[in-house]
């Protein structure tokens, strides 16, 4: 068998088998084929497209490129939930305690913000004093005494998916479809979880911007679940404005600590208890309805919080933020966005207010960037919300100096002195 071959077959549009494809990944890994062969491949896969057994093929070989982890066989039943990414996205801080909290075994490892898009791993370290690389010994002893840890990604996690998405990243290959479900799907198989909730983001904020592009990823990718012997679905959410009012990392956990306190952002709350609901639904096979009054109670009760807290103290952070936010990191300055129009909000441009994020310092734009944990945004006015030139309309914080950053934010929103629609959350499901 030859790289040559296969190339040439995928350019001139003919599937390949699960041996080819095992061919290419083990020889990517092990050296033998060149990046610039890897390359020409990965065009061939983009511009011709792939069926879903090619992609499913793609995804178990990728996941078994590196170090397998069966979590079943460890803790039996697990959980996880998966967001394609999203600005103000921290629902994975308040699902996990939640589930756990109701007895579902929740042993998560996370990513890292790259771009404008959160990472769980970053709002957890910005909690002084919180680990997130575990040694694994520690990581199974911990989801057997509490049932959560959330650690960072190891380094040998699906290694074949980083060598091709680096690639993808230079050669203008990332958009594709089958490469973005088998890239995501090849991490979720070789970690292990026996059942795993999709929430697919749709909108300005997200990775997909469509409907038709959400929908035809979230079927690819609870496809290739379904054939790999997983319980799997998918949700597609709407991610046209940011998730909640607080964008940045340690402001996101002061406003994930405040939903777990059965307050917060009602749309906020209302997403996670949607997305916690079916977790419980799916995995302990009992009615919506009743799954939702369950997660609904340990909010009620402060369970989900006393989950929150056990996970802080058992990765060595300072719990003492639960109820003293000014033990989290601040920024140096803060800068208040003052509305120049008066109307009805009725866009707000994600992407543009997950870039400024960056530019405050709340994110990175290479793996190497140092992230100021205090920088961010609060929002104080969303989509529907009836604003007057002159109100505050958010709160900036960075350690840099004022570089039009309101006028940025300012370039992100549109005023309107008329508004009727309806900016709906949850969009759709897929379960097969």
């Amino acid at each position: 068998m030859r790289i040559y071959d296969i190339i040439e077959k995928k350019r001139d549009k003919l599937p390949l088998t699960k041996e080819e494809i095992s061919f290419f990944i083990d020889g990517m890994i092990n050296g033998e084929i060149d990046d610039y062969q890897t390359s020409s491949l990965i065009m061939a896969m983009y511009l011709n497209g792939m069926n879903d057994k090619e992609i499913t093929y793609l995804t178990d070989a990728m996941a078994h490129s590196g170090d397998m982890m069966d979590l079943e066989k460890l803790f039996g039943n697990t959980v996880d939930k998966h967001s394609t990414g999203g600005v103000g996205d921290k629902t994975s801080l308040i699902i996990c305690p939640i589930v756990a909290s109701l007895g579902l075994t929740v042993a998560k490892m996370s990513g890292r913000a790259l771009g404008f898009t959160g990472g769980t791993i970053d709002k957890l370290e910005s909690i002084p004093g919180f680990k997130t690389d575990l040694p694994n010994e520690e990581f199974i002893k911990q989801v057997k005494e509490i049932g959560i840890s959330i650690i960072s990604q190891t380094g040998n996690i699906a290694p074949a998916d980083k060598k091709i998405y680096a690639i993808r990243d230079t050669t203008a290959t990332v958009s594709s479809i089958p490469l973005i479900a088998s890239s995501i799907m090849s991490k979720k198989i070789a970690a292990g979880d026996s059942s795993i909730l999709l929430d697919v983001k749709v909108g300005s904020g997200a990775f997909m911007k469509n409907m038709h592009d959400a929908k035809k990823l979230a079927k690819s990718m609870v496809k290739i679940g379904r054939s790999l012997n997983k319980n799997i679905m998918a949700i597609l959410t709407n991610m046209d404005e940011p998730l909640g009012n607080n964008i940045g990392n340690s402001l996101e956990v002061i406003e994930a600590i405040e939903i777990l306190k059965n307050g917060g952002d009602p749309r906020l709350r209302e997403l996670c208890i949607t997305l916690a609901s079916n977790m419980i639904s799916m995995t302990s096979k009992i009615s919506i309805t009743k799954a939702r009054k369950e997660v609904e109670k340990v909010l009620y009760n402060g369970d989900a919080l006393d989950k929150f807290k056990q996970l802080i103290i058992h990765q060595h952070g300072d719990v003492n933020i639960i109820d003293n936010y000014d033990l989290l990191p601040k920024s140096t300055y803060k800068f208040h966005v003052i509305a120049n129009q008066t109307g009805y909000i009725t866009k707000i441009d994600s992407e543009k207010i997950g870039k400024l994020c960056n530019l405050l310092g709340a994110g990175r734009n290479s793996k190497d960037d140092n992230i100021d944990y205090g920088a961010g945004i609060i929002m104080r006015a969303k989509i529907g919300d009836y604003i007057k030139k002159g109100d505050v309309i958010a709160t900036l914080y960075t350690s840099k100096e004022n570089d039009s950053f309101e006028n940025i934010y300012l370039d992100a929103i549109k005023t309107n002195r008329n508004y009727k629609k309806e900016n709906k959350l949850i969009l759709g499901y897929i379960k097969k």
